[in-house]
């Protein structure tokens, strides 16, 4: 990966908040070698399994799931993403692969939209969340930094397709007034995955003090697929899921702008 004062410049972010984010993905076993004398390499990719598709699928892990189903999204002339997630660490991840694929030629999309859900800045989060509530608000910062990263990263990488490929891109984040127990995707119209954010209670290294917390690592929620067209009970979750979703969209979530 490029240095951190690389992605800081890139970003207009601080090297602090870049710091942040690469531990985290280093926590989330994405990232190796995050230190402040050499840029940080990315972990051995795990493989792919099987395609995750219809009622029979077995549910998998984010980090091995969504990317397949991502770069399939991506076949199709008009690709719609939403997302409802903690931080879009996991979408960001999936994209990686389907804009691989667009540089190489093997894919080329007239249009993408994206949409994501974030929660605000201006809540007390669930999770993550120290164990002693009398611990000042270095999760919530460290989360925020992340959250602020992830999405710029994401935003930039997908616009970038206007310049180099003439594709007409539009990436859209709101911010939601709670924390979310779940993770969703919506895909094209036609899939739901979705995923539960299992709290745990662990122990890390923050500002270079042990700290418990509660925690979820979203990475490894396991990613359940409903597809619309597989049974009733799929399609009726994937219309349900788009109905949801757009309710919180249209409703209570407000502008997000990616700033600290």
């Amino acid at each position: 990966m490029p240095t951190q004062a690389k992605l800081a410049d890139e970003f207009g972010v601080e090297r602090g908040a870049v710091r942040q984010a690469l531990r985290i993905l280093q926590s989330e076993h994405l990232l190796t070698n995050v230190s402040k004398g050499a840029p940080a390499t990315v972990a051995p990719e795990a493989g792919l399994g099987p395609a995750l598709t219809g009622p029979a699928a077995p549910p998998l892990p984010t980090m091995v799931a969504l990317a397949p189903r991502i770069a399939d999204a991506f076949a199709a002339p008009h690709v719609e993403i939403d997302a409802l997630c903690l931080t879009s660490v996991s979408l960001n991840l999936a994209i990686g692969e389907p804009l691989r694929q667009i540089h190489a030629g093997r894919l080329n999309p007239a249009k993408v939209d994206v949409r994501v859900l974030l929660p605000s800045r201006d809540i007390d989060l669930a999770f993550p969340t120290p164990v002693d509530p009398s611990v000042d608000g270095r999760l919530q910062r460290r989360w925020l930094a992340q959250r602020n990263a992830q999405g710029q990263v994401l935003k930039h990488n997908l616009l970038a397709l206007r310049a180099t490929h003439g594709i007409d891109v539009r990436v859209t984040f709101r911010a939601l007034p709670f924390t979310p127990p779940v993770k969703l995707y919506l895909l094209n119209g036609m899939e739901a995955l979705f995923a539960y954010y299992t709290v745990t209670r662990r122990e890390e290294e923050v500002d270079h003090e042990q700290l418990e917390m509660y925690d979820a690592e979203g990475t490894q929620s396991m990613l359940f697929a409903f597809e619309q067209g597989a049974g009733l009970r799929d399609t009726t979750f994937v219309e349900q899921s788009h109905l949801w979703f757009n309710a919180l969209w249209e409703t209570i979530s407000s502008e997000l702008t990616l700033t600290s």
